[in-house]
């Protein structure tokens, strides 16, 4: 079984990012980029499933500017088989994402397709959702663990009450949670045999997806800064400030 795993390049998660002055975005320029970690997890899952046999090809891919290579490589460091980059200079929109991944799951027909849960910079948590939806494929989201056997795909995830396990059928999307394991360490000679790996560049045209914006980010503010807190001598006095400054009771 060949498994697709999508992996995006982000901000690092210890880079504390700015606003640009004219509240345009955000400010990204000569600041550390790396995996995003939930695609890390994602790729890390994807390794394991085939050291134990279960999973014979593992390609992952990423959509965005020439620089996402350094992300694929680091990927394939890890243990992935080949790499694939949708290059575009257009900001992409978990739709596009979408879009370009389900194209490429039709070029490459794999048995299960592993992506993080969301993405560190934009939160948005809908790419693995709408990539089902597109591919009429079976999906298990917030995955803790993962088991594949015969055909199918056991995925543990956690939600308010506790535990739930689902089966799904393959092939089917997967999105990873923090939880589901610590990725590896990667180590040097890994990273020089990542660099002979092969690594396919396509664009959206040649996929056939139109990747236009389609929504605009009309401005972009740091939120506001709390005011110190204050220490009070007594009930009566909390209770006072409570109902005539903060007029919360």
């Amino acid at each position: 079984m060949k498994v697709l795993v999508a992996v995006k390049r982000v901000v690092d998660y210890n880079v504390k990012v700015r606003v640009k002055p004219d509240g345009s975005g955000m400010d990204i320029a000569n600041v550390k980029m790396s995996m995003n970690p939930f695609d890390e997890i994602a790729v890390e899952e994807a390794v394991r499933l085939k050291e134990k046999g279960a999973v014979s090809e593992v390609v992952v891919v990423s959509c965005g500017v020439k620089k996402c290579e350094e992300t694929l490589r680091t990927a394939m460091a890890i243990g992935a088989d080949r790499g694939i980059l949708v290059e575009t200079d257009v900001e992409l929109q978990p739709l596009a994402v979408a879009k370009l991944l389900a194209a490429l799951v039709a070029k490459e027909q794999p048995g299960m397709v592993i992506l993080g849960k969301q993405a560190i910079d934009d939160d948005a948590n809908q790419t693995g959702q709408m990539l089902a939806a597109l591919t009429d494929m079976a999906q298990a989201t917030f995955a803790s663990k993962v088991e594949v056997a015969d055909g199918k795909a056991s995925i543990t995830r956690e939600i308010d009450g506790g535990l739930e396990t689902l089966s799904v059928s393959l092939p089917a999307v997967v999105t990873t949670d923090l939880r589901l394991n610590e990725p590896r360490y990667v180590t040097l000679p890994n990273i020089m045999k990542a660099k002979k790996k092969p690594l396919e560049a396509l664009t959206p045209d040649a996929l056939g997806v139109d990747v236009a914006p389609r929504l605009t980010t009309l401005s972009v503010s740091e939120p506001p800064k709390r005011s110190a807190g204050i220490l009070v001598p007594d009930v009566a006095t909390l209770v006072a400030k409570l109902k005539t400054e903060a007029k919360v009771i």
